[in-house]
């Protein structure tokens, strides 16, 4: 079978672009067609200033909703990234490989860092280095495919290099993974601005629907949504990002299609309020898992144990194999 690696980082609550755009295939596709490692990747949430007790609680949350979600761990591996020492292992052999310009060149480290410049902070150097841990994420359980957003793709292009790089160097040892672009469920844009995509770290809490939001806090949201001037309903994403997006949400929620749904709709009210309730309506399920696997923190505990133990199963005899390779002495 073809083996996926997939990660989430613990930096934010999860959100309903999160679980449309990636979550619900990894549930209904991945786990049943694929060898799948799902990875809550907290040693990435350090990067940047933190709390160390969010980290942790956020690492658990999104443990617990993958599984709510409907991740098997009977159909795939669910574990944290810290728990699998050979993470960190490799990630030193290929920054090893790697270049300082691959580094700088990487967008998310020119954007973060400047950013946190601007607050006056310093920037880490693991903020820098971070592809390599995400190359060794990958690259360590010899992953065929790695499903990933625009954002992420500049990332598994570096991997690829440094794979490549590697075998050449030291002989074949790793395998050369491919990002796949998989069709996004929706590709969910922030209410309050529907030109940049919902994400979990965001600060724009009224735009962004979590997860764990309560029924009626998802409601405000989607009906406090950004529309767009006229009052027509038009499918048009670069016109009308506002009621595209509403559009794009419904139809991932109700299986339809968003072109022909807003053919369906009179006034932007009317759109708002159908949407709200198939969003709380998705979400109906997972929350209600979530409550369940929250009252039996132990079978949560289990999971990622059994989880990390198969992951490190993987891991070790690729990594080993990359220490040899490189010219390290054998311990033992």
């Amino acid at each position: 079978m073809t083996r996926v690696f997939s990660g989430v980082k613990p930096t934010g609550h999860l959100t309903l672009g999160n679980y449309l755009g990636a979550m619900r295939r990894w549930v209904d596709v991945d786990q049943h067609q694929s060898d799948a490692l799902f990875c809550i990747v907290d040693l990435h949430a350090l990067t940047v200033d933190h709390d160390p007790a969010r980290v942790r609680r956020l690492s658990r949350q999104a443990a617990t909703l993958l599984l709510a979600a409907g991740l098997d761990p009977e159909l795939c591996t669910v574990f944290v990234q810290s728990h699998v020492d050979e993470h960190t292992r490799l990630s030193y052999l290929l920054e090893c490989v790697a270049t300082d310009g691959e580094m700088r060149r990487m967008i998310q480290y020119r954007e973060k860092s400047t950013r946190e410049r601007e607050r006056g902070g310093s920037v880490r150097l693991s903020l820098l280095t971070y592809p390599a841990l995400m190359a060794a994420d990958i690259l360590a359980y010899g992953a065929d495919e790695v499903p990933v957003g625009d954002d992420q793709a500049q990332h598994v292009e570096l991997t690829r290099d440094l794979a490549v790089r590697f075998n050449q160097r030291y002989g074949l040892t790793f395998t050369v993974p491919r990002a796949t672009r998989p069709e996004v469920a929706a590709k969910v844009m922030n209410l309050q601005d529907p030109t940049s995509k919902m994400g979990k770290s965001d600060d724009s809490g009224p735009g962004i629907v979590y997860l764990l939001d309560e029924p009626d806090v998802v409601r405000r949201k989607v009906m406090r949504g950004v529309t767009d001037s006229g009052s027509d309903v038009v499918y048009d994403r670069e016109a009308r990002p506002g009621v595209t997006n509403l559009l794009e949400i419904l139809a991932a929620c109700e299986g339809g299609d968003p072109e022909e749904l807003s053919g369906a709709y009179g006034s932007y009210g009317a759109l708002k309020k159908d949407t709200a309730e198939a969003v709380v309506e998705v979400l109906r399920p997972v929350q209600e898992r979530h409550k369940e696997l929250c009252a039996d923190p132990g079978y949560v505990d289990g999971v990622l144990r059994a989880g990390a133990e198969r992951a490190r199963g993987m891991a070790r005899p690729q990594v080993d194999a990359a220490y040899r390779a490189i010219g390290l002495l054998p311990a033992g």
